[in-house]
């Protein structure tokens, strides 16, 4: 009489483990299940979303996300101020876009309480930009889009590499962010390696912090041969009057968007900053 049961409860066991499989490879399906509602915490996490193909799961975003022109009309739940949780948690995102560094940790860690993922970034190199849009792969509903959208990426900056390398002396560069206080870039930032990309050297790459406060003498004793700026093209006279009668050089300005963005836009920066340099001798 006690054979039946257990021949039943054999049979039984491969039934269970079929079903404890399916079980898993779905629970592993969904939890990898592309998200619905999406919500980007600045200006750089929103461009890298819609170069991923996200647009139709973005429901929210940061302050001056304006990139591309219908990013201007998501709803804005964060500025320089500060993340809105209750509004972006009334929103029930499954997904957040949020800018390490940038973006207050504490709100973060108290959105990651709630359940919540969270996708990091803070590319600092035109290679981290293309694994941010390769690893947003994985959360957008057009895949193939974002992978494409990092596979040009990397071959744009390749082509630049390839049509600016420099036979001489690399041009120096001076950064300028502002005038008083007088503000550049290190070698540790995105910005400097366009200028490498573009054959240039920064002057200030050797700086142990990413954005150095200087001296205008600091600036003249490196004898730059061009100052880069991002701004309105009205902003040269103003950088050309700072340095009336110490430096006489060339001034390229580049949209602040392009140029202080984390995002594929980048490239179009790279590409006005090298044709400058082009048209500048290395000979100092």
């Amino acid at each position: 009489m006690t054979v039946q049961p257990l021949r039943q409860k054999y049979l039984t066991m491969p039934l269970l483990v079929l079903l404890a499989a399916v079980g898993l490879f779905m629970g592993s399906h969904q939890a990898k299940a592309t998200p619905q509602r999406v919500i980007s915490l600045a200006p750089h996490t929103t461009e890298l979303a819609y170069a991923a193909g996200m647009s139709e799961v973005l429901i929210a975003a940061s302050d001056y996300s304006d990139y591309p022109p219908e990013a201007s009309k998501l709803e804005k739940v964060a500025s320089w101020q500060g993340i809105n949780l209750e509004r972006v948690l009334a929103l029930k995102p499954d997904l957040i876009l949020a800018w390490r560094g940038g973006n207050p940790q504490k709100v973060l860690d108290q959105l990651s309480g709630f359940g919540i993922s969270l996708f990091y970034s803070d590319p600092q190199t035109i290679q981290q930009i293309a694994d941010n849009l390769n690893q947003l792969a994985n959360y957008s509903p057009k895949p193939a889009v974002a992978h494409q959208a990092a596979a040009k990426l990397l071959a744009d900056k390749q082509a630049l590499e390839q049509r600016y390398q420099r036979k001489g002396e690399p041009v120096r560069v001076f950064l300028q962010f502002s005038n008083q206080p007088l503000f550049t870039a290190s070698g540790k930032t995105l910005q400097s390696e366009v200028i490498s990309l573009c054959g240039g050297k920064n002057i200030f790459a050797d700086s142990p912090v990413p954005w150095p406060q200087v001296s205008r003498e600091q600036v003249l004793t490196r004898k730059p041969q061009l100052i880069v700026i991002a701004g309105e093209q009205e902003k040269i006279k103003n950088v050309q009057a700072f340095w009336r009668g110490q430096l006489d050089i060339p001034v390229v300005t580049v949209p602040e968007d392009w140029f202080n963005r984390s995002g594929p836009r980048i490239i179009q920066a790279a590409e006005v900053i090298c044709q400058k340099m082009s048209e500048i001798s290395s000979t100092p």
